[in-house]
C-alpha cells in the first residue's frame, strides 16, 4: 500500500512535470512599439514631468495565453515604458523617469510638477487552435498622478486592444500586442490632455 509520502510526492512531481509543460509552450515576444503619438512643440504644456519606473517592475514577467494551447511571455512594465514616456512627451515640454514617487526632496530638487505612476495589466487570447502568435491583446495603464509633495492630484486611464489575423504575422509574433500598445499610447495622451488637473 502505497504511503502517504509517497502519494505527495508522486502529486509533487506531477506538478512540476506540468509546470515545466506550461513554461515548455511559453513563447517570448515584445510589445515594444516604435510608433509614438506626434509632438508640436508649439503644444505642449510647460511642465516637467516624471513617470515611476523600478528596476523591479521592468524584470516581472507575464504569461498570458496563446493559441493551439500555448501561452506567451513578456516583461510589460519594460516593453511598455517607452509607451508611457511616449505618451507624456506628446503633451508636456520635459519628461524625466524616477524610481519612487514618494520622495519629496528629490521631486523640488528636479523640478518636477507632476509625478505619474503607472500600473499596467495586459491579456491575450487567440482564435486559432493551430498557431501559437495571440490574434487579440489587451494592454491597460492607470496612473495616478501626484504634485511633487506626493499628494493626489488627478487618476488617468487607458486600454488599448490589438488583433492581427495569421496570414499578417509574417515572423512578427508580437504584431497584436504592439497594435494594443499603440492605441493604449494614443489615447494615453488623450486622456492627458482632456484632464483639466493635469495642465
Amino acid at each position: 500500500m502505497p504511503s502517504a509520502f509517497s502519494s505527495s510526492a508522486a502529486r509533487a512531481c506531477a506538478a512540476g512535470a506540468f509546470a515545466a509543460l506550461l513554461a515548455a509552450c511559453s513563447h517570448p515576444i515584445t510589445m515594444i512599439t516604435e510608433t509614438a503619438p506626434p509632438r508640436s512643440t508649439a503644444h505642449l504644456v510647460p511642465k516637467k514631468v516624471a513617470y515611476v519606473m523600478t528596476d523591479a517592475q521592468r524584470d516581472v514577467q507575464v504569461t498570458s495565453p496563446g493559441g493551439a494551447g500555448d501561452r506567451v511571455s513578456y516583461y510589460p512594465y519594460r516593453d511598455l515604458e517607452k509607451s508611457v514616456r511616449d505618451a507624456l512627451r506628446a503633451v508636456y515640454r520635459d519628461v524625466i523617469v524616477l524610481r519612487t514617487a514618494g520622495d519629496v526632496k528629490a521631486n523640488e530638487a528636479a523640478g518636477v510638477s507632476l509625478v505619474f505612476t503607472p500600473q499596467i495589466k495586459t491579456d491575450s487570447s487567440s482564435s486559432s487552435w493551430v498557431t501559437w502568435p495571440p490574434t487579440s491583446f489587451t494592454a491597460e495603464v492607470s496612473c495616478v498622478v501626484s504634485n511633487a509633495a506626493g499628494a493626489e492630484v488627478a487618476r488617468v486611464r487607458a486600454v488599448g486592444n490589438g488583433t492581427a489575423d495569421f496570414g499578417e504575422f509574417n515572423g512578427d509574433y508580437g504584431l497584436a500586442a504592439r497594435r494594443a500598445a499603440r492605441q493604449m499610447t494614443s489615447q494615453l495622451s488623450s486622456e492627458i490632455r482632456r484632464n483639466e488637473k493635469l495642465r
